[in-house]
């Protein structure tokens, strides 16, 4: 277990009220920044989004829909972006698919998807959408640094702000997508712009004011009383992912960072038209493993 934080390493951040049921089941008390290691973060993630799934499919699901792909808040759909390329006949693995939205779009599309996510309470979001839609995409709880599919057995993985800004080693990720990816086969992921990171979560004014180092990779870490991780998540800058894509065998073809749309006036977190007019708040790379 990683050693508790010291009180000057416990910030106040904002409050987000529709986190707040989360919060009080978990026990969360404050915010550090800090070391954490795998098992802990793993724990506090699972259990993070399990307390976190209704609530999050309650405030974000009319906008996913049940069967659309959408790789962030500034609404970037794969039926416009193309980013994935033809899926039909395609046999496409969704990492950290949530309610699998997306999963099932892919599949409609005449992709052969499996979808896979750490939380059991999201899969049970992701078997309900299964129901509705009558489109029974497989769905698997696993871990992104541990796949439980076959070497070579996948044409296309791709992953729209899941599991990547959560997991301990992002080289360990990207290596095992790199296993189970057939070569030549696309690897897409979108993730919050490392550049957010150097500004408050908040998607008012106080978010357009620099607070943190860029290159201060330390975890942001939600804790309770007894300093236990409640809520881990990692930063790395953009090169950070370049170099561990390269690192694990991929070539990257694309940096898509999505302009704040015209019109769009969906507030989503720390996503607003009010920072999106100045500055990237997704990333989404386009890679091919080699």
């Amino acid at each position: 277990m990683e050693p508790s934080p010291t009180t000057s390493e416990i910030r106040d951040e904002p409050v987000d009220d529709r986190h707040a049921r989360a919060e009080e089941q978990l026990g969360t008390t404050g915010v550090a920044y800090r070391a954490v290691g795998a098992g802990e973060a793993t724990r506090a993630n699972l259990a993070w989004w399990d307390a976190d799934a209704d609530d999050y499919q309650a405030t974000h699901g009319d906008f996913l829909g049940d069967a659309e792909f959408v790789w962030c808040p500034e609404g970037v759909r794969e039926a416009d972006a193309h980013l994935l390329g033809d899926v039909a006949g395609k046999r496409v693995l969704e990492i950290g698919c949530g309610q699998a939205a997306c999963a099932r779009w892919l599949a409609a599309h005449g992709a052969d998807v499996v979808a896979m996510d750490l939380s059991a309470g999201m899969l049970r979001h992701a078997r309900e959408g299964n129901t509705r839609t009558g489109l029974a995409v497989p769905l698997v709880q696993a871990t992104a640094e541990a796949l439980p599919l076959a070497t070579a057995s996948v044409d296309t993985a791709c992953s729209a702000f899941g599991a990547i800004p959560f997991v301990t080693s992002v080289d360990t990720a990207f290596a095992e997508v790199h296993r189970v990816l057939r070569p030549g086969g696309r690897w897409v992921f979108s993730v919050t712009h490392p550049m957010r990171w150097i500004f408050p979560d908040d998607p008012g004014p106080a978010g357009l004011t620099v607070t943190q180092p860029y290159f201060d990779r330390t975890p942001y870490v939600e804790v309770g009383d007894d300093g236990v991780a409640t809520y881990v998540e990692y930063h790395r800058t953009l090169g950070d992912y370049v170099r561990a894509l390269a690192a694990a065998g991929f070539r990257v073809d694309d940096l898509v960072e999505p302009e704040w749309p015209a019109g769009h006036t969906r507030t989503w977190g720390q996503w607003s038209p009010l920072r999106g007019k100045l500055f990237p708040g997704t990333a989404i790379f386009r890679t091919v493993r080699l």
